[in-house]
């Protein structure tokens, strides 16, 4: 990534959120148990949470400034980042709501699927606009050394818990993405997701057995 800009680990990302909005509606519509007690024990609701707050927060912190420096004489274009921070701003709620509903033992239970559905379709709608407008405009207008940095600010966030959200980033990639992906990290961390992470990561019971 030293001379051109690389998304590959962007795209890794919204996939991998997008594949966790699945799990997220089938827990919320099972009918066999209480869809509320499913998604509050479910550990994947507990990661999905994290890793959008900390791909959001990178964001903010070091993606959206530099671009809106950049474009600062171009208000068209700086639209594109007042709505980024906009939609950032109404997703990140709803994950508070769905737990608001998940203690609610009164209104929760009806509450629950649409406010699942709104996220789905508010998380979905933003992935799409940032991939389509977004995403080009920053190759068009950052570097690729401030695209280094947002990655590193996004790296250090989830420093901590690297070895599941490698894992998690890249479970149910197609091989094009996984092979690409892989080819970013040095071949230690390759061979502990490998060997490691990614067998951890599949044996456990994220989404509750059947979700």
């Amino acid at each position: 990534m030293s001379d051109t800009i690389d998304f590959t680990l962007m795209y890794a990302m919204h996939d991998a959120l997008r594949r966790d909005l699945e799990h997220i509606a089938k827990a919320t519509q099972r009918t066999d148990d209480d869809p509320r007690r499913i998604l509050a024990a479910a550990a994947g609701w507990e990661l999905f949470k994290k890793v959008l707050h900390i791909h959001h927060t990178a964001e903010d912190e070091a993606l959206w400034p530099p671009l809106r420096d950049a474009l600062a004489s171009r208000p068209d274009d700086l639209a594109v980042v007042d709505a980024m921070e906009d939609e950032h701003a109404r997703i990140d709620p709803l994950l508070d709501a769905v737990d608001a509903a998940l203690a609610d033992r009164e209104r929760g239970p009806e509450q629950l699927a649409g406010l699942a559905d709104e996220l789905a379709g508010q998380l979905t709608a933003h992935l799409t606009h940032e991939e389509d407008v977004t995403l080009p405009l920053i190759e068009r207008t950052l570097t690729p050394p401030q695209l280094l940095n947002f990655g590193g600010v996004h790296a250090a966030k989830g420093a901590a818990d690297g070895p599941v959200l490698t894992a998690w980033m890249l479970e149910g990639a197609d091989e094009k993405t996984l092979a690409a992906t892989l080819a970013i990290l040095p071949e230690p961390v390759r061979a502990a997701y490998r060997d490691e992470w990614r067998p951890a990561y599949v044996a456990k019971d994220w989404w509750g057995s059947g979700a």
